[in-house]
């Protein structure tokens, strides 16, 4: 069966997220566009991942642990969990390696951290938008100990991909799928970068507003809708 998805998904949490991005409000938007699975990814923490996980839960949407990382290179790298205890301990060791950097609100504003209800219960004073200072390499090794999946985000962009910042895929990356941004146009990223063909890949909206959630556009083919299902999906 195909299920539709959308595997990168910011809360108000995230620097330049929308305070609009709450857990019930993107559980409900992700509900009316039709979604069947969705993905959180905040830059650097997974701090909202489990509110949005129990907002999910309460309302009948499958909610997949993750966190968007940026890498010491400046690269941006989406990783996913099968469980939410793997990202969360996958999560503090990210954030404990970013530079103590106060969070500027004026103009990235406030990165709110929420309970199920949508309640605010805190606050992460330490900019999210900095590189960690792990490599993409140590990256991807700590996501597989986390038995977790890591994708290069947004390879057809030019800033903070792996392409536009190293010129190309180290080839000794078990790299098994790549994120192409939902605006892409497949065609024309493959003429400019053909050796991408040979990677599988998924297209996300990486939403920091309610209304650029993907509708029922992007599918992953399972038997029914789990962690493990998605995981053998991608890795298939």
């Amino acid at each position: 069966m195909k299920f539709a998805v959308d595997l990168h998904l910011h809360t108000a949490l995230s620097p330049c997220g929308d305070a609009d991005m709450t857990p019930n409000n993107i559980v409900n938007m992700a509900l009316l566009k039709g979604l069947d699975m969705i993905a959180i990814t905040d830059h650097n923490s997974c701090a909202n991942v489990e509110a949005v996980i129990d907002a999910g839960r309460n309302l009948g949407l499958m909610v997949i642990p993750g966190i968007e990382v940026q890498s010491k290179e400046e690269v941006h790298l989406i990783c996913l969990f099968k469980k939410l205890e793997k990202a969360l301990a996958f999560g503090d060791l990210i954030y404990a390696s970013l530079p103590n950097i106060p969070n500027n609100e004026e103009l990235f504003g406030r990165q709110l951290i929420m309970d199920a209800l949508d309640h605010i219960t805190g606050q992460v004073d330490k900019l999210l938008l900095s590189s960690s200072s792990y490599s993409i390499n140590e990256i991807f090794e700590l996501v597989n100990k986390h038995e977790g999946i890591c994708i290069p985000a947004h390879v057809d962009r030019p800033g903070y991909s792996i392409i536009s910042n190293l010129g190309f895929i180290p080839p000794d990356l078990k790299v098994d799928i790549v994120e192409f941004s939902k605006k892409a146009s497949l065609e024309a990223v493959f003429n400019k970068m053909p050796f991408l063909k040979s990677y599988k890949h998924v297209v996300s909206s990486d939403a920091h507003y309610l209304w650029d959630i993907s509708e029922r556009e992007y599918f992953v083919e399972m038997e029914y809708i789990s962690a493990n299902q998605l995981f053998e999906a991608l890795q298939r």
